[in-house]
């Protein structure tokens, strides 16, 4: 994988920082790719790896009962998926800020207090006595979200090898579905005993990873990091001038809009409107959080091999077979009302997502490159999937107390479906599978190393 220069005087897309020079050709550049061992990948990350284990475990626990929670004040679906998008909404309006304190403070302090700002938010939240209270703790649970984002996703970036980026995404990503697994399963016991319950465990697996990452991640190391970024800061304006990171803005609205929001805030509801009158109507909570997880098992099934597809054949095939997987499964959805054939398309989307975040997050690293800061442009490309987390929810909301559930999910999977369209003119950004005309070659190659004005 390539990191990236600065743009050149005409503004155009600038060539990867991998290149070996002019003097190399391309079958030199790949045989020596294929006789090095691919690098280890460092032990910062797997500290990160591990905590968004225990985050994703504690998250996994509200996903259930959250939209349940928030109807028991009496309230509709779409204030149930209001309250979901609140969340995303202040993550969204707070990332620029977000990003602007990664390059002031560092990434180790902005991720350790976004953590516990989250925590003493959900703390808050398992207490809220009226839809008011619920919505405002929530919100403020989305500013601390957005400031360990942003620094996480900085650090992995900063610190993983370029060869192995697609397998970092793929690990990072693994570790936090397998805790999305494990979340759902258990939080929707934990519903049985009150919707309360799970804000509760929530708020201690937060304040337990936040100790795991103060205690293992070490602030020299992040110092030293710091210290030896030489180039200037990436801009946001930067970053939009490759093809591959406007694709990427449009499929992570898209993911934002399904993965996130709709999947979230909707299919918990669907769930329970699908279990209404039939024997299973008591253990709706149960099966919703089996529907959660049954997506998280298909994901993380998926990453198994994604990232590694992501390294060797390129990053726009798996994000476009990704989005159409996904948005296929999301589509049908709304046209069955057995519980296990839900299950199936659940497992179905969730396996298209798992294909398409690892290449799509290598494929941003790959622009901003890890001899950069590019807190503004990962900001930038995190507000992208939160607009589609904060729009997704509320208008299939509408359409879905309007017209029915089978609309709100044509709708969604159409969305999924237009993203795989808007990645055709996406430039490859892995090096030695860049496309001009259709054809590979070389990242040293000058005439695939930026899209022409």
């Amino acid at each position: 994988m390539s990191t990236w220069s600065r743009s050149d005087a005409s503004g155009n897309e600038p060539s990867a920082a991998g290149s070996t020079g002019p003097g190399s050709t391309g079958a030199q550049t790949i045989e020596a790719s294929a006789s090095s061992e691919r690098p280890r990948i460092p032990r910062e990350i797997w500290v990160l790896i591990g905590a968004a284990f225990i985050i994703a475990v504690g998250f996994g626990l509200i996903t259930p009962v959250l939209p349940q929670f928030a109807r028991s004040f009496d309230v509709g679906v779409t204030a149930a998926s209001i309250v979901v998008s609140a969340f995303a909404f202040f993550r969204l309006i707070f990332a620029p800020v977000g990003g602007r304190l990664v390059s002031a403070l560092g990434e180790r302090p902005v991720y350790l207090v976004g953590l516990v700002i989250v925590a003493l938010s959900t703390g808050a939240t398992a207490f809220a006595q009226s839809y008011g209270q619920l919505l405002l703790f929530r919100s403020l649970g989305g500013i601390g979200s957005t400031m360990f984002t942003v620094s996480s996703a900085a650090l992995i970036i900063r610190l993983a090898p370029p060869s192995i980026r697609g397998r970092v995404s793929s690990v990072f990503a693994s570790s936090f579905l397998l805790g999305g697994v494990v979340g759902p399963l258990v939080g929707g016991v934990l519903g049985g005993f009150g919707l309360r319950v799970p804000f509760i465990v929530y708020a201690v697996a937060l304040l337990i990873a936040a100790g795991v990452v103060a205690t293992f991640l070490s602030g020299a190391r992040m110092h030293e990091l710091r210290a030896g970024t030489a180039a200037p800061a990436m801009t946001f304006r930067e970053a939009l001038g490759h093809s591959a990171f406007r694709s990427a803005m449009v499929s992570g609205f898209a993911n934002g809009w399904s993965n996130f929001g709709v999947r979230l805030a909707i299919i918990p509801l669907f769930v329970a409107a699908i279990l209404l009158g039939t024997p299973h109507e008591s253990r709706t909570a149960q099966l919703a959080g089996f529907a959660i997880a049954t997506f998280a098992a298909g994901n993380a099934l998926a990453l198994t091999f994604s990232g590694r597809l992501a390294d060797s054949i390129g990053r726009r095939t798996p994000v476009m077979t990704g989005l159409v997987v996904s948005g296929v499964a999301t589509l049908v959805l709304g046209f069955v009302t057995n519980i296990w054939l839900i299950l199936g398309l659940c497992l179905i989307a969730g396996m298209g997502a798992g294909i398409l975040n690892p290449a799509q997050q290598a494929t941003v690293a790959d622009v901003v490159g890890n001899e950069r800061s590019g807190g503004s442009v990962l900001a930038g490309f995190q507000m992208s999937m939160d607009t589609g987390t904060i729009l997704g929810p509320v208008l299939v909301g509408v359409l879905i107390d309007s017209l029915g559930y089978r609309e709100g999910f044509l709708t969604t999977g159409m969305v999924l479906l237009l993203a795989a369209l808007a990645w055709i003119p996406a430039r490859e950004t892995l090096p030695g599978r860049a496309q001009d005309g259709g054809r590979t070659a070389a990242p040293d190659d000058p005439a695939l190393s930026r899209d022409e004005a």
